[in-house]
């Protein structure tokens, strides 16, 4: 893989910011949200088996992954590289947003409208942090917990 690619991408190693304030604070709302969601729903958490068969695996870590590389990777990478992509409202990049909303429209056609409305915030949020660390791996990894905590508390789509 090119430089170039790789760059554009986000590939490129990144520091260890699963350290850092920025990204422990983006788990601890998940953690908040994980909390919210087992007071005010009914949950039916998935056993362990269910927790490491492939439908699981799938959700919480090999789609969350595709999802990052190729939305906030390939998609937000190439905007930000456009003049237009790279301007900013309080920290959030014309690139992030029109990423967040193309990621929210990409789930509309798979679920319910109110859900594909709630996923626009943590993609703004997972765009966010690859502005941030100029790399696609903090989003990844967040995706991932985010998915793990929400799949393993409300269990697995029929």
């Amino acid at each position: 893989m090119g430089s170039s690619l790789v760059s554009t991408l986000g590939l490129q190693p990144c520091r260890a910011f699963y350290r850092e304030r920025a990204f422990l604070v983006a788990l601890l709302i998940g953690g908040i949200f994980w909390l919210f969601l087992a007071l005010a729903f009914p949950v039916s958490p998935l056993s362990w088996s269910q927790a490491m068969s492939w439908p699981f695996v799938s959700l919480a870590l090999v789609q969350p992954c595709l999802e990052e590389l190729l939305f906030r990777g390939a998609l937000q990478g190439a905007v930000k590289r456009c003049g237009w992509g790279q301007l900013a409202w309080q920290g959030y990049t014309s690139a992030n947003v029109v990423t967040a909303l193309l990621f929210m429209l990409g789930h509309w056609w798979q679920h319910p409208p109110l859900w594909a409305l709630a996923v626009f915030l943590p993609a703004l949020l997972f765009g966010w942090l690859r502005d941030h660390y100029d790399n696609v791996y903090p989003a990844m990894a967040l995706h991932a917990v985010y998915n793990i905590g929400y799949f393993w508390l409300t269990g697995l789509p029929v």
